[in-house]
């Protein structure tokens, strides 16, 4: 930002949310409210006069929709956008579809004690200010635009397990990963930083629109090819052996990285349980989470893949895994599932011989 603060216009329909989101904002020394809007037809003109660096968006409001503007927004003018709404709190599809259209992030409103509630996630809000302000947001494809194809199927053995994290940007990341990949895939773990309530939606929405299936990981369940497990939101995912299985184990011990669910907590499990077995993919996200974990993944004999800066919504966590020299291969995400099940294809050939 080159020094100067990032400046934000929050668009609520609620006065009370309005003054208390500038006062947080305000109170940070990095960034200020340069105007507010009661709805999305005034926001449309103050985006135009104060070319803010950031706006925070409630789904919920008169003359417009929330998710309605951010549609047109995103294919007229794209800018990083926080979704701020309590439409949110249970985990539902417009949260999920407010991310697909193009939205940085999104911040739950509490539910009780408004005001109470608001200045406690002051820090939080301020933290998701700032990745939103160092995001490189892209104009929204028309309706019916790119879908995949789906990869060739592979042999693939019950040894053989991608291990992914991701943050800021994560949702719409993995999904376009996991969209190609045929039923067939090796399993997939995956620790996505996301709110308890969110991730089963999230879940069930990529079981949805993928050929591997989906769900939300379940303690004490085995690890099998063609299944994805995300970690729960408020707990730790980690890969453990129990014999000739790999196995889920979920625990709510305490954050690492200010996460919980924490990629090196992950990453570190399967450089322990799975070594050279291990395919590490560490996704767009602020901060360092995943760093010391793809590393430790590397040092254990696992292939490492980080995605590239020029797609990565925010490019802390990749840039710090690269840093460390703990990527084997940085790449735009439009390669990782075809490298992945290339690497997959690979190993298998190598059993066989």
């Amino acid at each position: 930002m080159g020094g100067t603060k990032i400046r934000v216009l929050c668009v609520d329909d609620s006065a009370l949310i309005r003054d208390l989101m500038s006062e947080i904002i305000n109170s940070q020394d990095d960034m200020e409210v340069v105007a507010v809007a009661p709805d999305p037809l005034v926001a449309r003109d103050l985006i135009k006069r104060h070319d803010p660096d950031v706006l925070t968006l409630d789904v919920e409001m008169p003359r417009m929709d929330g998710l309605d503007f951010l549609e047109r927004l995103m294919r007229l003018r794209p800018m990083p956008v926080l979704m701020v709404s309590s439409l949110t709190q249970a985990g539902s599809e417009v949260t999920l579809r407010a991310l697909e259209l193009g939205a940085v992030d999104f911040l739950q409103k509490p539910a009780l004690g408004i005001r109470t509630g608001m200045l406690e996630y002051g820090e939080r809000i301020a933290e998701k200010v700032r990745a939103a302000a160092q995001s490189r947001p892209r104009r929204l494809a028309p309706r019916g635009g790119e879908r995949k194809a789906a990869l060739r199927p592979v042999m693939v053995s019950s040894e053989k397990l991608v291990i992914l994290g991701a943050s800021t940007g994560g949702p719409e990341a993995i999904r376009q990963v996991l969209e190609p990949l045929p039923p067939n895939s090796p399993a997939i773990l995956i620790a996505q930083h996301m709110p308890g309530g969110f991730t089963r939606s999230f879940a069930q929405r990529l079981d949805r629109l993928c050929q591997v299936s989906v769900k939300e990981a379940e303690d004490g369940e085995r690890v099998l090819p063609g299944h994805v497990y995300i970690a729960p939101g408020e707990q730790h995912l980690k890969l453990v052996r129990s014999g000739a299985n790999y196995v889920v184990r979920l625990d709510d011990g305490a954050p690492v990285n200010r996460h919980r669910p924490s990629v090196d907590v992950l990453f570190h499990s399967a450089a322990q349980q799975a070594g050279a077995n291990a395919i590490g993919v560490l996704l767009t996200g602020m901060g360092k989470d995943g760093a010391d974990g793809l590393l430790a993944m590397r040092r254990a004999g696992a292939h490492t893949l980080a995605q590239d800066q020029e797609t990565s919504l925010v490019f802390g966590m990749p840039r710090e895994a690269i840093a460390r020299d703990a990527a084997t291969e940085v790449l735009p995400l439009d390669r990782v599932a075809e490298r992945m099940m290339a690497l997959v294809a690979a190993s298998g050939r190598a059993q066989r011989v």
